[in-house]
């Protein structure tokens, strides 16, 4: 009885675990958008301020910002979609949320705000 009991538990487990499955995320957002502004004073310093957002499939991602090639701030945010809208919602007051479109017909592709500016282009 028992060794019948520990069958049914075991194929029990089993049936279970295989019946949560993560659906696939095939969003045209997935991936890396960045966007790099340059200045210079006088001519003797330049200083290069680059930043990355990393969107992944479990609507999830990684802000990150460099100056002159060193990581100086990043943090988390979580994104969403609605009728080709991006709700970009991060995870530190520090950084304002945002909301951006796709737009598919440029090359490369680019995220742009309300107004029609450019927020990021994928790499």
């Amino acid at each position: 009885m028992k060794k019948l009991f520990s069958l049914l538990s075991i194929v029990g487990i089993i049936a279970i675990s295989n019946c949560t499955r993560v659906p696939e995320n095939h969003d045209p957002i997935l991936g890396i958008w960045a966007k790099t502004e340059s200045s210079s004073i006088e001519d003797k310093n330049s200083s290069t301020v680059r930043e990355e957002w990393i969107f992944n499939d479990v609507y999830l991602g990684r802000y990150q910002r460099y100056s002159n090639s060193k990581l100086i701030f990043y943090t988390d945010f979580k994104w969403s979609e609605d009728n080709g809208t991006y709700s970009i919602t991060y995870g530190d007051p520090e950084v304002t949320d945002i909301t951006v479109s796709l737009e598919k017909a440029k090359t490369p592709e680019i995220l742009t705000l309300d107004n029609g500016s450019v927020f990021a282009t994928r790499e």
